[in-house]
């Protein structure tokens, strides 16, 4: 079984070697385009590699636990880890968000550099342009990189499906979130968690878990029944991991998440944990709620009021309840299934980090 300080570090490695050579070839691209690579190659920097896990957890379920990945294996994985960077800067400008793992959110690090610098005109707009492209930079990358690895790989189509996949679920995922801000209020109060649970499939489960999952298991050259194994146990544990998610989202501690406690109610999420507290209370409160949910100057009083109102609905409860029977029907999916009993103990490990962390 590989640790998860083996998968950082063979990832970092061929990241690094990736970027070393994107940077050979842009030599000439001038100062402003060679900080915009060193832009893009930070948002690469830390992270749980969960994504590389999950690829590799895959590809050993198959392979075998014995086996030793090599270069294809990593590079796939680091793709993935490409992709991920990717989706943060998008999704960072999209949530408007100041922080990201700490640190300040890519648009708001070019904003900064552009009022630094004494550039003229709009920072703030220059920061979000810029942030854009920054995004489809790293798009880009990785589908180089993955294209490097499947150079007469004997399975690349099977890998590219899945890869497309992935891409267009996220994509998809991430236009129904942003649209659920604003649809909610013309959609029937019973619809609201079915939504909020279509949205965790298509915008986080199917990325985050399955589909590097099965990534890694079409390079080992899955068969159907080891594919159906996987997604079994995929899908439902992704769900899994996008709900804890959404619990660290309103209640997570900002030091160790490294986004402000209760940023979800300032962006206007509108989670399974908002649909359900919404179910519990009188019309009246339920106003109050809307009026909230969705205000970027929430103060931290609101924040706190909110999240007591969601704690006493047992709406909380709840989506504790349903992680925990999600991560029990991905542990059942294993059961029986014609993978190597070594991985096992990896993917069950993984399943353990997704649901139980705390950032």
């Amino acid at each position: 079984m590989s640790t998860p300080s083996v998968v950082r570090e063979a990832v970092a490695r061929r990241l690094e070697a990736f970027v070393a050579h994107i940077r050979t070839e842009a030599a000439g691209y001038g100062p402003d385009a060679g900080a915009f690579l060193t832009s893009a190659s930070a948002t690469l920097d830390g992270g749980k590699r969960l994504r590389a896990r999950f690829c590799h957890a895959g590809w050993s379920a198959v392979a075998g636990a014995d086996a030793t990945a090599d270069d294809t294996v990593w590079d796939v994985s680091a793709a993935l880890e490409i992709f991920q960077s990717a989706a943060l800067v998008h999704d960072d400008i999209i949530d408007n968000s100041d922080t990201r793992r700490g640190r300040p959110s890519a648009h708001r690090a070019f904003e900064h550099d552009h009022r630094t610098a004494g550039w003229s005109g709009d920072a703030t707009g220059f920061g979000r342009s810029a942030a854009v492209l920054l995004g489809d930079l790293l798009v880009a990358w990785s589908d180089d990189l993955l294209e490097q690895a499947l150079r007469a790989h004997p399975h690349a189509d099977a890998v590219r499906a899945e890869y497309a996949r992935m891409r267009r679920d996220v994509t998809i995922g991430q236009f129904l979130d942003i649209a659920e801000e604003s649809a909610w209020s013309v959609n029937d109060d019973s619809e609201h968690a079915e939504r909020a649970l279509r949205i965790v499939s298509l915008k986080s489960a199917r990325y985050s878990v399955e589909q590097p999952l099965l990534i890694g298991a079409a390079l080992a050259g899955a068969d159907a029944s080891q594919q159906s194994a996987l997604r079994g146990f995929g899908h439902p544990l992704g769900l899994a991991f996008q709900l804890r998610d959404d619990v660290l989202g309103v209640f997570g501690d900002e030091s160790v998440t490294g986004k402000p406690s209760g940023d979800d109610l300032r962006e206007g999420k509108r989670t399974l944990l908002i649909a359900w507290t919404r179910e519990e209370l009188a019309p009246a409160a339920r106003r109050s709620i809307d009026e909230l949910v969705g205000d970027a100057n929430l103060t931290n009083d609101q924040i706190g009021s909110l999240q007591a109102i969601i704690v006493e609905s047992g709406a909380l409860e709840r989506v504790e309840d349903l992680i925990a029977q999600y991560a029990a029907e991905a542990d059942h999916a294993l059961q029986g299934a014609k993978l190597d009993a070594g991985a096992l103990e990896e993917l069950r490990a993984l399943a353990q980090a997704a649901t139980t962390r705390t950032s």
